[in-house]
């Protein structure tokens, strides 16, 4: 039973330390994720006097987020990434809102080896950022700016190729807080939406040792 228990132990070490070549100190990771997701949000509007309005589309995201992250340590990346988001609101009071975000932000991710092959992450995310959209708010279409903040955290599976190459799927808690303000018939109003969401995306990300591509784990057949 030790002696089992003993080989067990050394195959996981063995395959933890052949992952970790392509999430080792000094790589480079590059790639992209593309996500889907369904929100809910709740959305004040004050005209200075108190909350005056308070109500809860939903709302359907696409979002598309590169980056590019420096392995710092052994299975830990910290980078910058830039998420691009379009959302299609449906509102209680009729006033459907079509608009695109672009954030910009730092990452971090820490990798989990599992196999030669294979890898848990955790990834947290921040962005910052603004966008100016047409909306139609009463019947009235007016240009908006607005000051967009999110974070994200969530985990993710990744499994690498020969080729340094990794295909993943990460599951990813949204929290976001935009905010902007209207004149609709001399009345001025500040509107604040906070959107709480869960994005499912599928990606791609390269490993670069260098300016290299990472080492290949030995023992890999394709």
């Amino acid at each position: 039973m030790k002696k089992l228990l003993f080989l067990l132990s050394a195959a996981l070490l063995l395959s933890s330390i052949a992952s970790a070549q392509f999430t080792a100190q000094g790589n480079f990771v590059i790639g992209s994720t593309i996500g889907f997701s369904a929100a809910n949000s709740k959305i004040t509007q004050d005209d200075g006097a108190g909350d005056i309005a308070t109500e809860n589309p939903t709302s359907t995201q696409f979002n598309f987020a590169p980056n590019i992250g420096y392995f710092m340590a052994d299975n830990l990346a910290v980078g910058i990434s830039m998420d691009y988001t379009f959302n299609q609101v449906e509102r209680t009071d009729g006033d459907n809102n079509e608009d695109s975000n672009l954030l910009f932000g730092p990452f971090g991710r820490y990798y989990i080896p599992t196999a030669s092959d294979m890898a848990f992450f955790l990834e947290g995310s921040f962005g910052f950022g603004n966008a100016s959209d047409n909306l139609l708010i009463a019947g009235e279409s007016q240009r908006i700016n607005t000051n967009i903040m999110a974070f994200g955290l969530g985990p993710g599976f990744t499994i690498f190729s020969n080729s340094a190459v990794g295909i993943e799927a990460l599951v990813k808690y949204n929290y976001a807080r935009s905010r902007f303000d209207t004149d609709i018939a001399g009345v001025k109003r500040e509107t604040v939406t906070r959107t709480n969401q869960f994005d499912f995306s599928i990606g791609f990300q390269f490993y670069l040792g260098g300016f290299e591509a990472a080492r290949q784990p030995e023992g890999r057949m394709y």
